[in-house]
């Protein structure tokens, strides 16, 4: 996939289920985390459990320089990635 997946929820939500391939960095971790986002070298793609977090966390790295969009729900994204890749 030429995009990065970022899973917001909490890293217990992460662990009970995420998108294949995606990054767990917590919401209420963005902002120590920015340096890092910046660094990554593909376009973001930004999931939750129901797409109001990640509009948060968009809304959060736009004002920070950084292009992504938001994804809504990591089961979604989970569905689009297995369709994708069959």
């Amino acid at each position: 996939m030429n995009t990065t997946i970022i899973d917001v929820r909490t890293a217990e939500e992460f662990g009970e289920g995420h998108a294949e391939g995606s990054l767990n960095i917590p919401l209420h971790e963005l902002a120590e985390r920015v340096n890092e986002i910046k660094s990554l070298n593909k376009p973001l793609i930004l999931c939750c459990a129901s797409g109001g977090r990640s509009s948060m966390a968009v809304q959060f790295l736009v004002q920070h320089g950084i292009k992504c969009s938001n994804g809504g729900s990591w089961r979604d994204l989970q569905i689009e990635t297995i369709n994708i890749n069959n």
